[in-house]
Parts: structure tokens; C-alpha cells; sequence
């Protein structure tokens, strides 16, 4: 198993499974956990007389077919990515991953929410485990109708044992309930200041180290920044350009940053908040002037933060420099752009997380992944005599794997769980 920060000289509190960044964080942990759990559900479900390898292997088969059709059938049609139609297995087709998706299309890094929060009984944990939770970083607070505990990205990193303490069940629940991020060239800061990075034992008041300017000061090494080891990845494995990256894919050069954004100006505004002389260094270029809801209505800046605790989320604003300006300050020509952050950058494609070229990657990745393979769910009658056989189905959403995995409920699960309920 990959070990880093807190794992790295505690190797023995690594949990063990098929994906070596396991570890890495809890979502993942959560991940595998649960299809561990649904493996030995459908094994304890098969006939008890029947060879323990076969219980293995049809349970092994199921279990990857589940996560392919989840895949499919949920994950990429809530991110907007429709593919064309299935016709069978095509032999000609390689469906080993591109480098040009493993190192930038599949990078979609800002959508990743800075804290995991959850909800829970007042009941479900201990005054000793709601301690022990804080002593590590974690946000808790006592409500009238139950416990709200808040897990910053930094305590979520390497740190495997968080997921039986917090219990599989709030994990999910709170993975699922929760907005992500757009995906776009913002990223949270959790992932720009302290992945990986094992936090200095001594700190004792996390509340400045949550996030912020301060927060890199409370951990022991320097700060790794995911945003340029993605721009960096891209270059270590030879990908070319954005333009080039666009041509390559069969889409038109783009010739202005405008066109890249679909915003009116590349150009700094005359507004004396910015520092005429050095704007890129001016933090306030990023500021927000305009914010409005899901539906469009104004929301007053000043009143945000409070408007957020009753409930009313700004999910779209108005930054007093637009994209097009700061990447022109930046690159100067588009040509110059790197694949990564011009693929971001990109004004989305409607109805989809993703600009022109991403979609490009994404759809012809897994279009290849389907059609290249043989044991694909869709070309697997073996299943088929498995249903028959046993009345064990693949077909099945991940809200129901969940349900049958967890002491949730199904109050509490969503029917399709990559989309977030709204309140």
C-alpha cells in the first residue's frame, strides 16, 4: 500500500485492499469498505454448500459489474457525458487508458468540497471519541437535534482509522449529501496547502489551522499544491499544448482567451481595488462583486455567510477580474497554455461539468473502456445464468448498495445518490 503523511512511519495502521491509494483518503477507504462489505454480502447470500472459490467468483464478477454499471448508468450521466450507443464487443478496440486521460482529462480536482460534514444522533459517539476527533482537526458541534461534525480535507488524508470511527454509514450519508464543487480552474485550498502532510503534534487550537493563510503554518514540511502537480504531471508525461491537446482530439484551435472562457474581456479593469502596477499579486483581483443562488437571485456579499447557515448557498458568482484576463496576464498567448489549466478554464459545455476538450477526453475514454472489453456488463451472459441461477443482479444503483451495506436508512440515501438533495 502507498504510505504518506501520518501513515508514513505507521504502516501498520493501513487498511489492505486492491487499490494501493487505498489510504490516500477516507472517501476512498469508505469506497472500498463498502464494496468489501457488498463481496461478502453476495457471498453469504450464495447457496452454503457451494464451493468457496466459485462463492468467490461470482461474487467477484457481480462486484465489478455493479461498479461498472453504476459507472454508466449513474456516474457519468450525472457529469453530463453521453456516449454513443453500445453495440458489442469490437476486438479492434484498446481499452488501456490514454496517457492524455490518466494525466489531465481525468483531473478533475476542483470539484472536490475542502470538508466532508455530516449530521449524526446526539448519541452515536462518546465525549471520549467526539475529543479524540478534535484533537485531530475535526469540526464539533452540539445541536439541539444532534451532533455536526465537519472533517477538513487535511484530517481526511491518510488517515484510514477515521473510518471506523466515524462509522461507514455518516461517511457515505455525508459524501453523498453534499454539494461538490464546479469544475473549473478553482480549487480549494485544502488541496493547494497540506495534502499528504503530517500535522505538527504540538498544535493544540486547530480553528486557525482549518483554513486560511495560517493553516500551512501548523503542519511540519513544506506545502504540496495539487493544482501545479497537475500542470506539472502534464508536462512530465510529454502532453502537448492545449491547442495542440484540442487539435489532437479533433476540435479548432482556439485563438483568444476570450474564446476559451466565453467572457467579454482579457483585460484588467480600471478599479482602484486592484493594484494597477502588479495586479496578478493583488489577492483582491479574485474577489467576489456579484453572487446569486440556484436560481439566479442576487445575493448581498455582506450577507452570504449568514444567508449560507439558514440554508440559502451562493453557487454562482461575479470575480472582479474575469478567467480571460488573469490567464492572459499569465501565459500572454494562448499557445503558451498548458493542456491542464486550459482544459479547465474552458466555458462548460451545457448540461455537462466540462468544457469542450475534457468532454472530448472523457468521451472517447470510456466509450473505448466499454467497447474494448470483453467482460463488460452488457457482454457478460455469465450473469445473466447467474440471476437466473442464484436471484443475484448487478443491476443495482449505488444508493442500494449503500442500503444494504450500512445501518442507513432509506429516509437518508437519496435514489441516486450523485446528485444532492435540495433543501
Amino acid at each position: 500500500m502507498e504510505l504518506a503523511g501520518r501513515l508514513a512511519n505507521a504502516g501498520d495502521n493501513a487498511m489492505i485492499a486492491g487499490d494501493l491509494r487505498a489510504n490516500e483518503n477516507i472517501a476512498l477507504t469508505g469506497t472500498q469498505t463498502l464494496f468489501l462489505r457488498e463481496h461478502n454480502r453476495i457471498v453469504e447470500a450464495l447457496p452454503e454448500d457451494l464451493d468457496e472459490q466459485m462463492k468467490f467468483d461470482i461474487a467477484r464478477r457481480v462486484v465489478g459489474a455493479e461498479i461498472q454499471y453504476i459507472t454508466y448508468n449513474e456516474f457519468l450521466p450525472a457529469v453530463g457525458v453521453d456516449l454513443p450507443e453500445y453495440s458489442g464487443y469490437d476486438a479492434d478496440v484498446n481499452p488501456s487508458l490514454s496517457n492524455e486521460f490518466a494525466t489531465v482529462g481525468y483531473r478533475a480536482h476542483s470539484m472536490i468540497h475542502g470538508e466532508i460534514e455530516m449530521e449524526v444522533a446526539p448519541d452515536r459517539y462518546t465525549a471520549e471519541q467526539l475529543e479524540a476527533f478534535a484533537n485531530l482537526g475535526i469540526e464539533v458541534a452540539d445541536e439541539e437535534d444532534g451532533t455536526e461534525i465537519a472533517i477538513p480535507l487535511h484530517a481526511a488524508f491518510v488517515a484510514p482509522d477515521l473510518v471506523p470511527a466515524i462509522g461507514l454509514g455518516p461517511l457515505l450519508d455525508a459524501m453523498g449529501g453534499e454539494p461538490q464543487y464546479r469544475n473549473d480552474e478553482q480549487f480549494d485550498n485544502q488541496l493547494r496547502s497540506v495534502l499528504f502532510l503530517d500535522p505538527d503534534t504540538e498544535v493544540v487550537d486547530w480553528e486557525e489551522c482549518v483554513d486560511g493563510p495560517t493553516m500551512a503554518e501548523c503542519f511540519n514540511e513544506n506545502v504540496v499544491d495539487l493544482a501545479a502537480t497537475d500542470m506539472v504531471r502534464a508536462l512530465d508525461h510529454g502532453i502537448p499544448s492545449y491547442n495542440d491537446l484540442r487539435e489532437a482530439y479533433g476540435l479548432e484551435r482556439k485563438t483568444s482567451f476570450t474564446d476559451i472562457t466565453g467572457e467579454e474581456t482579457d483585460q484588467f479593469p480600471d478599479d482602484p481595488e486592484i493594484d494597477a502596477e502588479n495586479p496578478l499579486d493583488d489577492p483582491d483581483i479574485l474577489d467576489f462583486v456579484e453572487l446569486r443562488d440556484a436560481d439566479g437571485n442576487d445575493i448581498p456579499i455582506n450577507e452570504a455567510e449568514t444567508l449560507a447557515e439558514e440554508g440559502v448557498l451562493a453557487v454562482e458568482g461575479t470575480r472582479r477580474t474575469t478567467l480571460a484576463t488573469r490567464l492572459n496576464a499569465i501565459y500572454g498567448d494562448v499557445d503558451a497554455l498548458d493542456p491542464f489549466t486550459g482544459m479547465v478554464s474552458e466555458e462548460h459545455v451545457e448540461g455537462t461539468e466540462f468544457g469542450e476538450l475534457q468532454l472530448a477526453i472523457w468521451t472517447e475514454e470510456f466509450t473505448s473502456l466499454r467497447d474494448g472489453d470483453r467482460f463488460f456488463y452488457a457482454n457478460d451472459p455469465v450473469l445473466d445464468e447467474i440471476e437466473s441461477e442464484y436471484g443475484i443482479t448487478f443491476e443495482r444503483t449505488l444508493s442500494q448498495i449503500i442500503l444494504d451495506n450500512t445501518d442507513l436508512t432509506p429516509e437518508q440515501v437519496q435514489d441516486n445518490i450523485f446528485f444532492a438533495e435540495e433543501e
